[in-house]
């Protein structure tokens, strides 16, 4: 008697609603608003970080940046879906490819993301005008760019500054180009670390780009792109704000640790999580992050000088 229960297809077993609810969240991919920090860099280096209106205005560029990086998220995912399916891990942890959430559900997401952002056109125009440069660059990369070695990379790259310029705009200040090379620099060596990880992880296997770098290459970019960072970081503090020199140390240790992390403890495939998973590195950044505003407290001289009269 042939057993028919071998030629039954499995049922899937549809999501809880809490499960459903959980992956939409997690489709918005809220650990990578970390990366949005960089709009509120306008705001310390601008000296504005104790005014109250500033800093409404920096954190809701912020949230408006972090809105449109969650839509473009989705729309990756979306674009992706059929291969994150047949990668071990994405299949698994990107709620579309795991079944955990529909494409309809995902569709109305993005849609709601879309209203919030026309509506942020409103309140703040300037900066939905970076975003939405933003946008259209990510649409380019999901669709295009990515599949290009080294525009990818400076696809990536100019994310960031683009969320470095929105934050200017949010608080109508100049930014200057020395914070743009920095922010250019260094978005290059996060960006060639992670191609050089998923390299050396995946052997090319995860994305098509892959197969077109080798390690040596992509450690190359990094190498450079980490000592332009350095380099143009120091002028910057040396020429525009020289209180500022007690921090670079503190860059030149977060590259340090943050080659570590990638070398030896295997990270660096995700910036957010070797940042987030690493305490000296997450201790560096918040050491920077008070050293910058001890050094440029909106006083002559810094806070120092401040509490001394």
């Amino acid at each position: 008697m042939v057993n028919k229960s071998k030629h039954t297809p499995e049922k899937k077993v549809k999501p809880s609603p809490v499960k459903q609810l959980l992956g939409l969240i997690k489709l918005m991919r809220p650990k990578q608003w970390v990366k949005n920090g960089f709009v509120l860099a306008p705001l310390v280096f601008s000296g504005t970080f104790l005014d109250p209106m500033s800093i409404q205005n920096a954190l809701l560029a912020m949230l408006l940046f972090c809105t449109a990086s969650s839509a473009t998220y989705i729309v990756n995912d979306i674009q992706d879906i059929e291969r994150d399916r047949q990668h071990p891990k994405k299949s698994l942890t990107r709620p579309l490819a795991a079944g955990i959430v529909s494409v309809p559900a995902a569709l109305v997401l993005l849609a709601l993301l879309y209203a919030c952002l026309i509506g942020g056109w409103f309140v703040a125009p300037k900066v939905l005008m970076v975003i939405a440069a933003y946008m259209a660059l990510n649409i380019a990369y999901t669709f295009v760019l990515k599949h290009e070695p080294v525009l990818d990379i400076f696809t990536i790259a100019l994310g960031f500054v683009l969320r470095v310029y929105a934050g200017a705009m949010a608080l109508s200040v100049p930014v200057s180009s020395w914070m743009f090379v920095t922010t250019l620099c260094l978005a290059l060596y996060l960006a060639a670390v992670k191609r050089r990880q998923e390299l050396s992880q995946t052997g090319g296997e995860g994305r098509k780009v892959l197969e077109k770098y080798s390690v040596s290459l992509v450690d190359r970019y990094a190498e450079m792109s980490a000592t332009g960072a350095l380099v143009f970081y120091s002028m910057f503090v040396m020429s525009a704000k020289p209180h500022l020199v007690i921090t670079v140390p503190l860059v030149l240790f977060g590259l340090f640790r943050y080659w570590y992390v990638v070398e030896e403890l295997e990270g660096g495939e995700s910036p957010t999580d070797a940042l987030l998973s690493d305490w000296q590195l997450l201790a560096t950044v918040v050491a920077w992050i008070a050293a910058c505003g001890w050094a440029l407290w909106p006083t002559q001289g810094g806070l120092w000088t401040y509490l001394m009269h």
